[in-house]
């Protein structure tokens, strides 16, 4: 209950706001640079289901990927 999937879009946006320049980025790798520019681990996708950071706006996604 809850969860929320993040478009692609929706990332896209967020990098630019942050001064990224997304380019041809996959999701994955524009969520790293996201988390990176925020000053966060850029661990999305490597949780294998267990993930410490509750706030996370990309903790529904990153559980779903089974690494």
């Amino acid at each position: 209950a809850g969860e929320k999937n993040v478009k692609t879009p929706e990332v896209r946006e967020k990098a630019k706001a942050l001064g990224i320049v997304p380019r041809s980025m996959k999701k994955a790798d524009l969520i790293h640079a996201i988390q990176r520019k925020e000053g966060h681990t850029p661990c999305f996708g490597t949780s294998g289901g267990e993930c410490p950071y509750a706030n996370c706006c990309f903790r529904d996604d990153c559980l779903r990927i089974k690494s």
